[in-house]
């Protein structure tokens, strides 16, 4: 009974969160339910958060009717220059980095339209899984990813002697512009050796979830009506995922959060830079 009634108390909760407008999986709800208070209390006060596991959450969600956001196979965007110069690969599969603006990641995807096709960049720090730049477009030519990356730019410091910025062998990503662009911050292009999806794995990540929680998450009754629709909803994804978000890989915690918590570790007088 004492059983029933506790499920009892915290099925809202779990509804509430599993009908925001970007639905999570099944195992994020599992990680944001318990950052909830218990409802049957009232005020919030000293009350602890609910206990609930991954299993229990995932039967909950199936008595709701709750359908947690799943991914499906990633069409490839990649159109390669066969004579463009092709920039060595700096980073060899290993997407980490021991703080921000070391490493960032980009790749293109896209969403089908009844307009057309909406083609989405983002950039990817890969310290703290932070979306800093990204750009929708009814095109994917160059001045598009030109875009995403004049938006770190300026999110995230104007020159970044450090920073590798790592992508596939996409034409955009081996222009003349493009290097040109990094050079100005001061950063040096990589592109992955293999040629094969392992090599911009993180960007797939994100490109993947991106998919799965927005463009055809659960609450999705159709197809996206024009490139503005998915630009507008890109929006506000992209502040959920920096601000909201839970990635395993960062202990569940958001990337914003991630990273203030490493600027104050790290330099007491130093803020931290601006977050899209």
């Amino acid at each position: 009974m004492l059983r029933h009634e506790a499920e009892r108390s915290f099925t809202k909760p779990l509804t509430e969160v599993g009908a925001s407008e970007t639905v999570v999986a099944g195992r994020r709800l599992s990680e944001a339910v318990p950052l909830l208070r218990h409802p049957a209390n009232g005020e919030v006060g000293d009350v602890p958060p609910l206990d609930v596991g991954r299993d229990q959450v995932a039967r909950l969600m199936r008595a709701a009717g709750i359908e947690g956001a799943q991914r499906t196979k990633r069409v490839r965007t990649t159109r390669a220059d066969p004579v463009a110069a092709r920039h060595p690969d700096l980073v060899k599969r290993r997407f980490r980095a021991d703080a921000p603006n070391q490493l960032w990641v980009t790749d293109l995807t896209y969403v089908p339209t009844w307009a057309g096709v909406a083609y989405v960049c983002f950039i990817v720090d890969a310290f703290s899984r932070m979306i800093v730049g990204w750009r929708v477009a009814g095109h994917m030519r160059t001045s598009m990813v030109l875009d995403a990356l004049e938006m770190a730019r300026w999110s995230r410091g104007t020159r970044l002697p450090d920073l590798r910025c790592h992508s596939d062998a996409g034409a955009q990503f081996t222009s003349v512009r493009y290097g040109e662009r990094l050079a100005e911050i001061g950063a040096v292009p990589s592109i992955g050796s293999v040629g094969d999806s392992f090599d911009n794995a993180l960007a797939e990540t994100v490109n993947g979830y991106y998919k799965a929680e927005l463009i055809r998450g659960p609450t999705r009754d159709g197809p996206w009506k024009t490139v503005e629709d998915v630009e507008l909803a890109t929006l506000g994804w992209v502040h959920w995922h920096n601000q909201q978000r839970l990635h395993g890989y960062l202990g569940d915690r958001p990337p914003a959060e991630y990273e203030r918590t490493f600027y104050a570790a790290h330099w007491d007088d130093q803020q931290p830079v601006g977050i899209p």
